[in-house]
């Protein structure tokens, strides 16, 4: 995927962040269905069935210099959570 399809995605989401939301489940069970995990998982992934949103994936685009790492609040979640994502700052 390019830098500019996941900006639009997040944009698209009315945020400009997107948490990570790694988890080791089945898609059909994951609990963050907005989470960049899921995107990845949605529309890249050889395997969905497999965690896609790892650490080293959200430093390679912390790198990239358009995103910057967080918490952030979680849109998957009734009460306020905080959870590590990225967020769009170019």
């Amino acid at each position: 995927f390019t830098t500019d399809e996941l900006k639009e995605y997040i944009r698209k989401s009315g945020r400009d962040y997107i948490i990570q939301g790694q988890e080791e489940c089945r898609r059909s069970e994951h609990s963050s269905p907005h989470s960049l995990d899921c995107w990845l998982r949605d529309n890249y992934a050889d395997y969905p069935d497999r965690k896609q949103a790892t650490n080293p994936l959200i430093e390679d685009l912390v790198e990239t210099g358009e995103f910057g790492e967080g918490k952030f609040r979680c849109p998957d979640r009734k009460k306020m959570t905080m959870r590590k994502g990225v967020q769009i700052v170019k």
